[in-house]
């Protein structure tokens, strides 16, 4: 009998939350004793933080990558589980599902890199919007100019560290110099000489969504233990550009990505091609001349007919070091083109072994250089 609710309780419980019906939450409320709002309160933004393991974060990352999450929600759901753990309110109402849209550089649109837009969104979650900017800019930044996928990427594979074995060799690492998809990952497709639809650039990508995961953890633990410290700076190149096209001048570009993986040949002296020769036999890449060299070498390159060329040099692990034609339309004729030994935002490389290739049409063509220091 005890379990069994009178006619008249009943009555009187159902009159109360009658009145709470008309009279709001607030009333139902101080009817339940201030249980109610007390049971529902809402995290305001910014949303709270603890610091993280970067590498678990990576390892979730990889796995969601693999598991129906792609780049940009995998990146995004690797940080969220890991708080989710940690702190269930609020983390746990919110789903890694909402970032599916930056999969394939936006729905496979090639735009921005999914894994660092996952990055940014998590750090516009928990940071305000001030503090926001530096942090992203060092993310995407870093992407620019890591050779990804890192090492420790690759020794998590060869240590069967993922929790997903799709392919558990070494990839070879290249430089983007870009933050979007296209170039990323087009550029490293060719260094590795694989298809988009191939395993390894699958891979390729988990393991960057893992990097790019665990990076995000790495600058969020820095910046609530304010040890943090912007190290980005605006590509060399870009500034150049910016002479003439920031707002000194023309007023009609806003960006701080690098020009040259997009506008190689536009604006960059130490890229001009100039034409030495007419009526070639055939296609060619001759030995660059002097060789060994030091600081510049030349490179000619001969076109029998009109077509697209891209010339690009490379070190001996096959990272992308600087890209002197980025496929642009020559009529036939021969080329000369100079290196003067800096990699794409206008650093200085170190001594030793590079290679340059050239592809034009179906013809492609590998030669050997030696710059000294």
């Amino acid at each position: 009998m005890s379990n069994e609710i009178t006619r008249k309780d009943f009555l009187t419980t159902s009159s109360k939350y009658a009145v709470g019906a008309v009279i709001g939450i607030a009333g139902l409320d101080v009817l339940s004793g201030g249980k109610i709002l007390a049971e529902t309160k809402t995290t305001s933004w910014p949303f709270p933080y603890v610091a993280l393991d970067p590498d678990e974060v990576r390892v979730k990352a990889h796995y969601y990558y693999w598991n129906d999450k792609d780049c940009c929600a995998g990146a995004f759901g690797g940080i969220l589980e890991v708080l989710k753990a940690k702190m269930p309110d609020p983390w746990a109402n919110i789903p890694m599902e909402i970032m599916l849209f930056g999969r394939g550089g936006g729905n496979g649109w090639g735009t921005l890199c999914g894994s660092i837009n996952g990055g940014a969104a998590m750090i516009s979650l928990v940071t305000e919007k001030a503090a926001s900017g530096p942090l992203i800019n060092e993310l995407w930044g870093w992407y620019c100019q890591a050779h990804l996928p890192t090492g420790t990427a690759n020794d998590f594979a060869v240590q069967s560290k993922y929790s997903v074995h799709k392919y558990d060799g070494k990839l070879i690492p290249s430089i983007s110099g870009s933050p979007l998809c296209h170039s990323s990952v087009s550029q490293w497709c060719v260094i590795a000489n694989k298809k988009v639809g191939d395993v390894e650039r699958k891979e390729r990508c988990a393991r960057v969504t893992g990097d790019a995961a665990a990076k995000t953890v790495e600058l969020l633990n820095n910046f609530f233990a304010k040890t943090f410290v912007p190290t980005f700076v605006t590509p060399a190149d870009n500034k150049s550009c910016q002479g003439c096209h920031g707002a000194s001048s023309l007023n009609n570009v806003m960006t701080q990505m690098s020009c040259t993986p997009c506008h190689s040949t536009v604006h960059s002296e130490t890229t001009a091609v100039e034409q030495i020769a007419d009526v070639p036999k055939g296609f060619n890449l001759s030995q660059n001349y002097p060789n060994p060299f030091n600081p510049t070498t030349n490179i000619n390159f001969s076109l029998p007919k009109t077509e697209k060329v891209h010339l690009a040099v490379y070190d001996i692990r096959g990272t992308l070091i600087r890209t002197l034609v980025d496929h642009e339309l020559y009529e036939s004729g021969i080329y000369k083109v100079s290196w003067d030994g800096r990699n794409q935002v206008g650093e200085k490389v170190a001594s030793g072994i590079y290679f340059a290739r050239m592809q034009s049409g179906s013809f492609i063509n590998t030669i050997k250089m030696n710059l000294l220091k």
